[in-house]
This record gives C-alpha cells, structure tokens and sequence, in this order.
C-alpha cells in the first residue's frame, strides 16, 4: 500500500509544476498587465494627450457660445483633469440667465457644457439695444443685442414696471405658438383704463385687447383670424366682446 502511494504522489509532481508554471505565468501577465496601465494613464497625464481639444456647449439659446467660454474659464490646451467642474458650474449660475449648469468630460480630451436658461417671453428696447425680459417682469440688462429676435415680441412704452410685470406673466401663459404671431406689443393707457394694449402681428393684422386676461382671450386669435375674409385689413377687438373691425379706405 506504501508503494502504490508513493508511485501516485510522483505522477503528480509533474502536474503540480505544470499548474504552479501556469499559475506564475498568470501572475506575471497581471502585473505586467498594471504595470503598463499605470505607464499609459501617467504618459496621458503628463503630456498633451489630456489636454483639451474640444470644447461642446449645449442649452443655449440667448446665450452666445463666446459669452459662455468667457465666464466659464475654459480653454482649449488645458489639461481636462485640471477644471474644476464645481467652480465652473456656479461661475456660469451667477448670470441671470443661467437657470442651471452641468460640466462633463468626455474621455479622452472634450468637456461638454449643457445650460438650461431662463424662458424670456419678450424684449424690450432702450437706446439701440434690446434686452430680454423673463416671465416675472426682470429685464436682463447683462444681455443686450443689436437686433430682435423673431421667437418673442417686442414690448414698447410700458412705462410702469406693475403693467410690464403683468403683460409678461401674461404673455408666460400664453401658447408658444401664438405667441410667435406677435410682433409687437405696445401699452396705450387711457384715463379709464390702464391695461389697454396694441398689437401688430407677423401675419399683418392689428389686435386691440388689454392685460388682463390677455393670456386666456387670445387663444381664440387662431379661430377669429380663420374667420376673416381673405385680404380684409383691420383690427381685431379682444375684450368685452370679440369682433372684427374692417379699416376703411
């Protein structure tokens, strides 16, 4: 009995080799493996390889991407892991605006910058600039252009920031794609009633209505306007009642 144990340990040296060989040889890929990891992530770092190539800025809308490279601090070259992601985040924030900011890098050398920014509902204007106006009556003044967009009226003579602040919380209520119809908004106070307003819309027609209300009286706009005899010029009373009235030549 002693023998035949003897015999079988000695038929399995040889397979105890084979598998510690294997095993060593399986040892050394690995650290060969992390040995050549770790070379490659510190010849990233420390050369141009993680410097930043591509700059991506999305969200933006009254914002131009110029503007937003300036507050942000980022440069093409940096070294993308070198950002402060935070810092960035709440020096973008501080403009008026900004409703909100987020910094992602995309391996292995682009940060992309996604804005959510403040609805504007209208302009207005003062000397040659115009300035957006968001839905609580707030004029962003760090934001002028030389020219108006067609994606939001024009608000002109409100003289009263309480008028202003409630034709833009009406005009927040109002569908988008009426309120792309409009041109321009102009206050017409009189001595009996202060919320009197003119409209002129892109579509040629003239509107008179008034502040209050405004929102709910002209999603009928669409309706009135089906109704109108093809090339008849005038204006559309949105009031007390809803009627057209034919310019006279």
């Amino acid at each position: 009995m002693e023998d035949k144990k003897v015999v079988s340990i000695e038929d399995h040296i040889p397979k105890l080799k084979q598998a510690r060989k294997k095993k060593a040889n399986r040892r050394l890929i690995f650290y060969l493996f992390i040995f050549f990891f770790l070379v490659t992530i510190i010849v990233y770092l420390q050369t141009p390889l993680s410097d930043i190539k591509t700059i991506s800025i999305h969200g933006n809308h009254l914002l131009e991407e110029k503007e937003i490279l300036e507050m942000s601090g980022l440069e093409i070259s940096q070294n993308i892991w070198a950002i402060n992601k935070r810092k960035i985040k709440k020096r973008l924030e501080k403009h008026p605006l900004v409703k909100e900011a987020s910094i992602t890098r995309q391996l292995p050398w682009e940060i992309t910058v996604n804005l959510t920014e403040y609805k504007h509902i209208g302009f207005i204007k003062k000397k040659e600039n115009f300035y957006p106006i968001l839905s609580d009556g707030t004029v962003i003044m760090e934001k002028e252009n030389t020219h108006i967009r067609g994606d939001a009226p024009l608000l002109i003579d409100f003289k009263e920031k309480k008028y202003l602040e409630e034709m833009t919380q009406e005009l927040s209520q109002l569908p988008v794609a009426i309120a792309h119809l409009i041109s321009e908004i102009h206050w017409k106070p009189s001595e009996k009633n202060k919320n009197k307003i003119l409209l002129y819309m892109n579509d040629g027609y003239t509107v008179s209505a008034t502040i209050r209300d405004f929102s709910k009286k002209m999603e009928l706009y669409p309706s009135i306007v089906s109704q109108i005899e093809e090339g008849k010029q005038g204006i559309i009373h949105i009031g007390v009642g809803t009627y057209f009235q034919e310019f006279r030549n």
